[in-house]
């Protein structure tokens, strides 16, 4: 054991220092520092090396731990030298050690973690024996060269490095002296290599990023760098005004339209602020509008999504919609700029979106959204009927026009035939409001247009398909936080309860999905459990092809958490099935089984006993290893109160065997002769 263990801990270590070696592009105030432990700590690799391939296989127990800990000391080096790599030329991510957010000017703070992990790595070193490990006198002298440069670099600075951090503080102070503020601007900016747009433009993305992981609050600090991020952006470009931008070089716009000034001058017309996307920071070719309402240029902030972000990139506010909405306003104001200044207007790019290639609502086709929408307010039943289904399928076509629909005021007449007694023009209605939906902005207008009353009509009376598409409906629009309240305040809970339980296998989708939306919001989560929901969901668990079990676990994870729900699962012998479903379910459902039980335990530890009657244990110990992240935690709770319950139990039992062991005083033993 002792030499499998060693050969596992030198193999580590072997690879820790060559993901290590594989760290480059230190970017912050103390670059000079965490190159030279880096290449400090390549010189191990020798050493490491020998250890490994000794004939003498079994490293003695001392020598083990001495090296666990260097082990624990590399592994704090290597987060160090992530740290200084992955941050910005200004700014730096999250710290791992404290998590809190440092800027390159708080730089005594890393500065003492350098040395922190420093004297912690001099400390391992030292704790080795050489002498008993079998490693040539090279290496040996290698390591102690090593261990004598940590030794010297206690409390040493860069002199260059001190220089950049006293430029930035300078800066960071605002002082009065222009004179010198342009001198250390224009070091700055050759140190830090921030002489192109491109990469000013990603120091402002690192802004949004460091922003996004405060959970949106900038604080003092950062709102600072990013006035002092404003005065090198302002200067560089005062001082190059052909910034990155070969196309101004041929007197031609960003867009690449080939055309100059029409007085035949040399000169480019400046581009409106207003008309530039403020990530890519060129004239906009396809505006798009976020659900913050602000407005980029669509391959740029569909680029910023698929990076992973899920915030608005100018106002750092958190996104509630991934969708994006053309800004036809803006996007004819630049057209007309450019028409006005003798420039081509800027081709929209083709390779995305529907068939239509150019998904501006022409003047056509508002036309014949005007004469639909005439027809929808006339008495006219089949004239409703015609239109109503003509608008469902616009509005299923594409995202700009669901837009133009709305804003053509088609979402109140729609509402209005919610109620009406012919099943077809109710269809076609309800299917229209629901393909509405589908747009961010739209599903606060058909809210605040007194649609749920109607939808949950639909969904009591409608037929089946208007019920089905009444219950998507209801999913879609309690996406927004705020409709969750409204819709289950409105009555929508038990009818949606009602489809769960006799609908078709699409119409109990439907409802599924929605109430399991529905009952993120904690006041819903009692209306759910009040309407019956409970006994349905446990009935769609153990039914015939079991095509609702995802949906129904998932439900049942968010009701336990409610003490009324918690209690009428309890009731419905519901510890079986979970169970079963721990130890043969997917994934996903072992882990809201799983859920479920530590809900249920909590209350009564009857469950506890029941759980491990039915030989939960085994799949717990599975799912513990095997498991999603959630699925583990929940298993390892389950079988800490499993272990903790028992050995309550033995300790009750064996103190109870205790005592009636003790001897009892007989009544002869204290009686005497009178």
């Amino acid at each position: 054991m002792e030499e499998e263990n060693g050969g596992v801990v030198v193999q580590s270590l072997i690879e820790t220092v060559n993901e290590i070696a594989s760290i480059s592009d230190y970017r912050c105030a103390v670059k000079k520092q965490y190159c030279n432990l880096a290449r400090r700590l390549k010189l191990l690799t020798p050493m490491l090396e020998e250890i490994r391939d000794s004939k003498d296989s079994i490293i003695p127990q001392q020598t083990l731990k001495a090296l666990f800990f260097l082990k624990q000391a590399l592994d704090s080096a290597k987060d160090l030298l992530k740290f200084g790599s992955e941050g910005s030329k200004i700014y730096m991510k999250k710290d791992p050690y404290s998590r809190r957010l440092h800027t390159v000017l708080e730089r005594e703070q890393i500065m003492n973690k350098y040395h922190e992990v420093t004297a912690k790595l001099e400390q391992a070193l030292s704790g080795i024996s050489y002498e008993i490990l079998d490693i040539s006198d090279e290496v040996k002298e290698q390591v102690e060269l090593v261990l004598a440069q940590f030794r010297r670099a206690k409390g040493r600075v860069d002199a260059t490095d001190v220089e950049l951090y006293e430029d930035l503080l300078s800066l960071y102070n605002n002082t009065d002296d222009s004179a010198k503020d342009l001198a250390v601007l224009r070091r700055l900016s050759e140190k830090l290599q921030l002489m192109g747009i491109a990469d000013l433009t990603q120091e402002s993305l690192a802004l949004h990023e460091m922003v996004t992981a405060a959970g949106g609050d900038p604080g003092e600090n950062i709102e600072k760098m990013s006035m002092l991020l404003k005065k090198i952006k302002d200067f560089v470009q005062t001082e190059n005004p052909n910034l990155d931008a070969p196309a101004k070089e041929k007197n031609v716009l960003p867009s690449g339209s080939g055309q100059a000034f029409a007085d035949g001058s040399h000169k480019t017309p400046a581009i409106p602020d207003d008309f530039r996307c403020p990530i890519s920071l060129e004239l906009m070719k396809d505006p798009v509008i976020v659900s913050t309402g602000q407005t980029y240029e669509r391959s740029c902030i569909e680029k910023w999504l698929e990076s992973g972000h899920e915030t608005c990139p100018k106002t750092l506010q958190k996104l509630t919609s991934a969708a994006l909405t053309p800004n036809y306003v803006l996007r004819s104001l630049i057209a007309q700029w450019c028409e006005a200044n003798g420039i081509e207007p800027p081709k929209r790019p083709t390779s995305y979106g529907s068939n239509k290639t150019a998904s501006t609502y022409s003047p056509a086709e508002l036309t014949k959204t005007e004469i639909l929408l005439h027809k929808l307010a006339s008495g006219s039943l089949e004239d409703q009927r015609s239109a109503a289904g003509e608008i469902r399928l616009l509005a299923k076509r594409n995202a700009d026009n669901r837009v133009a629909i709305a804003e053509a005021g088609a979402i109140p007449l729609l509402v209005d035939l919610l109620s009406t007694p012919d099943s077809r023009t109710q269809e076609h209605a309800i299917t229209a409001l629901l393909n509405l939906s589908i747009c961010e902005d739209n599903k606060g207008s058909i809210v605040l247009a007194g649609a749920v009353p109607g939808i949950v009509h639909v969904l009591k009376k409608g037929s089946m398909e208007a019920r089905e598409n009444a219950a998507a409906t209801l999913f879609s629009l309690s996406v927004v936080d705020e409709n969750k309240v409204t819709i289950g305040s409105l009555g929508a809970i038990p009818p949606l309860v009602t489809l769960l339980s006799e609908g078709t296998q699409r119409g109990k989708k439907d409802a599924a999905t929605a109430l399991f939306n529905l009952c993120i919001y904690q006041g819903n989560k009692g209306k759910a459990v009040r309407a019956g929901v409970v006994p349905t969901l446990m009935c769609l668990l153990t039914e015939t092809g079991g095509g609702m079990v995802d949906e129904a676990l998932a439900i049942l994870a968010i009701l336990a958490s409610h003490p009324e729900g918690k209690a009428i699962i309890g009731a419905a012998e519901a510890v079986p099935v979970l169970v079963e479903f721990i130890r043969n379910g997917s994934p996903r459902n072992r882990e809201n089984a799983a859920a479920v039980l530590v809900h249920l335990s909590s209350g009564d530890q009857k469950h506890l006993v029941e759980a491990e009657e039915h030989g939960v244990m085994g799949p717990l110990v599975d799912l513990a290893q095997n498991g999603t992240d959630r699925g583990k935690r929940k298993a390892q709770q389950l079988m800490e109160r499993i272990s903790r319950f028992f050995e309550q139990q033995k300790h009750t039992q064996a103190q109870a065997e205790a005592h009636i062991q003790q001897p009892q005083p007989s009544a002869m033993a204290n009686s005497g002769d009178s």
